[in-house]
């Protein structure tokens, strides 16, 4: 058992596919693991591994499976995500015992194409707050240091791939919930284009800051996950058609070429900001982004600081956070504020407050954003930048109030990073990239032009290759 959870997401499928292993045996891996590990960490509180043998048992490989087909793999879904006959609560004591009756549409083109779902995933409250605790499942700690977070929202995710609990797991992302704990766990998570993974149904279909995407231990694996989950679904307006070449075969060519990706004559061109103007970053967090930054050089990368401007993308994002608040999660609590912590009623009344010149304000500062991006996008290949202001901290703490004697306005203000990036539709990823001096993983969020996962992919796997930090391997809950 201790040799299948070690396997990573492509090769335990490799094996599916052989038919070297079965499904049934990699569920009681799984669910070996997740016994001897989870008490540690609280990464999945809510199991189903019956629910996953009964699907065992009728799954049938089609004759010519499309790219992404997982062959029976057990994987955990965020517990923001419906899976039908199981129980989801989005973290609230309101929905405490809320069984779902129908699958996410993302649910159910997993379990169309071979995925088995043996757990729901531990998360904040509603997905607010980036630390991953709540009064229904209690607190998520980082494997590397239980006595510290691993983020969140997507925190549960993070943590049973990191803990090898499973090899994939979904996640979801408004401001930075995949990436953030991506970067604290030491895995990779992938916020792709709006759309590109379809979801629903959604009480804002046409909302663009949320979308759902990927993680896994390696970048091999978060793009066999996301061809798993790509494809138009027609009941979701924004979603995209599958590419017509896979992820998996994008990495993999890429690493046979063994060079950078670039649309650019002269090489790749990547610009770095510490920063982007937006906030003090944690010293060693830099550091450990910078010496990222000078492999990518060494591998042939053109690294310049010619960042875009990021100017008003915190009150930006701020003000359309809390109207997607107040549309979608206000009208679910509004009758049940006494179940709900405080700083979801905050942010939805917050939206319901703002004035309609605040938001046309808002929607124009977004648009001004994505033109500055798009601009440098025919300058450059890839945008670099920290992934976290900050390495993890107390997992007592409601959320970081401060780095470096600059003091937050709000509890998702530590976000800013991440938010930014939202803001533009454009695809980003963290990969880990290097270590605190105290063991902690630090990661580098890398961001592509709009709908550009492949390239996106492409360069992540050539430079986790060049740093080889073994961030694959289980971690040990300690």
């Amino acid at each position: 058992m201790n040799d299948l959870i070690r396997l990573t997401a492509r090769q335990a499928v490799d094996s599916l596919k052989k038919g070297d292993v079965s499904p049934a045996e990699l569920i009681d891996a799984a669910e070996a693991r997740i016994a001897a590990v989870d008490g540690k960490v609280n990464a999945l509180p809510t199991r189903c591994f019956e629910r996953a043998r009964a699907a065992a048992t009728r799954l049938e490989h089609p004759e010519n499976p499309g790219p992404g087909y997982l062959y029976g793999l057990p994987m955990a879904i965020k517990d923001l995500v419906e899976v039908a006959g199981v129980r989801t609560t989005w973290g609230s004591r309101a929905f405490e015992n809320h069984i779902s009756i129908k699958s996410d549409y993302s649910v159910e083109r997993l379990e169309g194409n071979g995925a088995l779902i043996i757990a729901k995933a531990n998360t904040p409250e509603f997905g607010a707050g980036a630390q991953t605790f709540n009064e229904v499942f209690g607190t998520t700690t980082n494997p590397w240091n239980t006595a510290l977070t691993p983020g969140g929202s997507s925190g549960g995710s993070a943590v049973a791939v990191a803990t090898g609990q499973v090899w994939l797991a979904d996640g979801s992302d408004l401001g930075g919930s995949l990436r953030i704990p991506a970067s604290f766990a030491g895995v990779v998570g992938l916020r792709p284009s709006p759309g590109r993974v379809a979801t629903g149904p959604r009480a804002l279909p046409f909302d663009t800051l949320s979308v759902n995407g990927p993680m896994g231990r390696t970048v091999g694996d978060v793009a066999l996950l996301l061809d798993a989950q790509v494809g138009l679904d027609a009941r979701d307006p924004l979603s995209l058609p599958a590419p017509s070449d896979s992820y998996v075969s994008v990495v993999d060519r890429q690493m046979a070429l063994g060079r950078l990706p670039s649309r650019f004559a002269g090489g790749c061109r990547i610009a770095f900001s510490p920063d982007l103007g937006l906030c003090p970053v944690d010293a060693e967090v830099v550091a450990v982004c910078e010496a990222a930054m000078q492999r990518l050089a060494k591998l042939g990368a053109s690294v310049d600081d010619k960042a875009p401007s990021f100017a008003d993308a915190e009150n930006c994002f701020q003000v359309l956070r809390a109207i997607n608040f107040a549309a979608s999660t206000w009208p679910r609590i509004k009758d049940k504020q006494e179940l709900v912590k405080q700083e979801v009623i905050w942010n939805a009344k917050k939206g319901l407050d703002h004035t309609g010149t605040e938001i046309a304000e808002a929607r124009r500062q977004q648009g001004l954003l994505y033109n500055r991006l798009a601009n440098f996008f025919e300058r450059h290949d890839f945008l670099a930048l920290p992934s976290v202001v900050a390495p993890p901290f107390d997992h007592r703490t409601r959320y970081l109030e401060e780095v470096n004697g600059r003091k937050f306005d709000t509890y998702i203000s530590w976000l800013v990073l991440t938010f930014a990036v939202t803001l533009t539709g454009t695809p980003a990823i963290s990969l880990p990239v290097g270590f605190t001096k105290s063991g902690l993983p630090v990661g580098l969020q890398l961001v592509a032009r709009p709908r550009g996962e492949a390239e996106l992919l492409a360069l992540s796997a050539v430079l986790e290759a060049e740093l080889d930090l073994g961030t694959h391997n289980l971690v040990e809950p300690r």
